[in-house]
């Protein structure tokens, strides 16, 4: 099957893009997601046949379903993905861990920024270069070069996976865009002391919602864009969502080497919606997920609406900062997708050129009112494979201990993780028959201060000894490149892109 994509707001019944049109722009012109328009069905034995394959040989399987031969020949694609995961520190890049009786943890930190984002933005990054090298070997001598500008927002682990993913990429300039004082200091050393002239940090005065909406209105800039090439590494751009498939599959098979015939469940901490959506579509696919389960932090919008069937800001509209940064959002932006996807299978009648058109006014209603209220089919459609349950900070502390105290290799998690594990033991709580991996999205040194909170009063604990990777530690030595921006607005932050490009 050749694979095509659509604009997930787009009431064109004929939009037909391709994967590397995609990639490049990252948000569509009419301000809506790229998204496959049919999910492409796993072959029937491939639960035996793909029981043993490596994650490199599970992830090209998987990438080809979904990127056409004639885009990237096998050869290529298989040596993209060899390169992307040449820089993780486990031989099994996402391995799994048991904690507790019937729960496992799917390691995703093993990765150069140790973080759960490195699994997609090493590949989106080798992408973005493999794209840009083959139309630039076809332009004629003194013919301009394609580039691309990278403009990015973070909460935290997104900046850093994004720059190291793409530091140093030929033709490629990336700008990373983080709320002043909402991420942790290891976070923001990691983004601000690499030295690679293509890469640049922004410290905005705000919220990350107020970060985001920046970068979704400079791809909005026609003008802009058109002149300086705008990329995207967010989790709005499809090939992080495509590359983070493979660890659900990966993660499955391992399961059932250590528990076999077990039924499997998804608990994933949520904020922006990418991570989960990955498990969503390899459910789609056919990988046999009993439930998937979004781990929410006390900014819940996606807990409320599975229990109200309301989309929806909260009243006062603000952000609340919590110990987990990374999910310290109002608006999950790649429920969009979901929501697609939702519409089209039930009141748009599988009318691709429908569900976008509805979609649409959906979305116009929430930018308009920070409120939409989805038909019932459509929440009905969410429930039958998502749950979800909200953490407190509080909750999310003594979770961290409780994972210390009782397991016998004194593991520790961070409060991201911790989130998913306190949501864990509640769905145990009520039924312990299926197994739980909950999805373990960054090492703990990352997040010290919420970590030492939790541990600081057992005997024997030590951050430096226990927790920090030699790694991480030297980033306190090196010199920081940061650029503040005084003013969360669209003008500053262009004008201050535009100073660096110089043309």
């Amino acid at each position: 099957m050749s694979q095509v994509y659509r604009s997930s707001r787009s009431d064109d019944p004929q939009q037909k893009l391709s994967f590397e049109d995609v990639v490049m722009t990252g948000l569509a012109k009419d301000g809506g997601l790229f998204l496959p328009s049919e999910i492409p069905t796993l072959p029937s034995n491939f639960l035996t046949e793909w029981a043993d394959l490596s994650f490199n040989e599970l992830a090209f399987n998987i990438l080809r379903l979904y990127i056409n031969e004639s885009e990237i020949p096998s050869a290529d694609l298989k040596d993209l993905i060899a390169r992307s995961y040449s820089t993780f520190r486990s031989d099994e890049v996402t391995p799994i861990k048991h904690i507790d009786t019937n729960l496992y943890l799917l390691e995703l930190f093993h990765g150069p920024t140790y973080a759960f984002k490195d699994v997609a933005l090493q590949f989106v990054g080798n992408l973005f270069e493999y794209f840009l090298t083959k139309s630039n070997a076809k332009k004629a001598v003194g013919e301009p070069k394609d580039f691309i500008t990278v403009v990015g927002a973070t909460s935290g682990d997104t900046g850093s996976a994004a720059i190291y993913g793409l530091r140093g990429k030929k033709d490629v300039n990336v700008f990373i865009l983080y709320p002043t004082g909402r991420i942790s200091p290891i976070q923001e050393e990691q983004m601000t002391t690499v030295e690679d002239a293509n890469v640049h940090t922004f410290s905005v005065n705000g919220t990350f919602d107020d970060c985001q909406d920046i970068v979704k209105q400079i791809f909005g800039d026609v003008k802009f864009n058109e002149k300086y090439h705008v990329g995207a590494v967010n989790s709005i751009n499809w090939a992080r969502i495509l590359a983070q498939q493979t660890y659900y599959f990966y993660s499955y098979f391992q399961l059932q080497k250590a528990q076999p015939n077990s039924k499997v469940r998804f608990v994933v901490p949520s904020g922006n919606f990418g991570d989960i959506l990955a498990g969503y579509y390899a459910y789609k696919m056919g990988l046999p997920v009993d439930k998937l389960i979004i781990a929410t932090n006390e900014n819940d919008i996606l807990d409320r609406f599975l229990k109200t069937g309301r989309y929806e800001k909260k009243g006062d509209s603000s952000v609340k900062a919590t110990y987990s940064p990374a999910m310290d959002i109002l608006i999950s932006s790649n429920f969009e997708r979901l929501l697609w996807y939702l519409i089209r299978d039930s009141v748009a009648e599988k009318d691709d050129a429908k569900a976008g058109a509805t979609l649409n006014s959906w979305m116009k209603q929430l930018k308009e009112t920070g409120s939409v209220t989805a038909d019932k089919e459509v929440v009905a459609g969410a429930k039958s494979i998502f749950d979800s349950e909200s953490v407190s900070d509080e909750q999310t502390i003594e979770t961290i201990k409780k994972v210390y105290e009782s397991h016998p290799e004194k593991y520790i998690i961070d409060p991201h993780t911790s989130v998913g594990v306190t949501t864990s033991y509640r769905f145990i709580a009520k039924d312990s028959t299926p197994v739980y991996i909950s999805l373990s999205t960054a090492h703990p040194a990352k997040f010290s201060e919420v970590v030492n909170r939790a541990l600081d009063t057992i005997p024997g604990y030590s951050f430096e000894k226990d927790v920090l990777p030699q790694e991480l530690k030297a980033l306190s030595t090196k010199q920081k490149r940061i650029l503040l921006i005084d003013e969360a607005s669209i003008e500053k932050v262009q004008q201050k892109i535009i100073e660096i490009l110089n043309f």
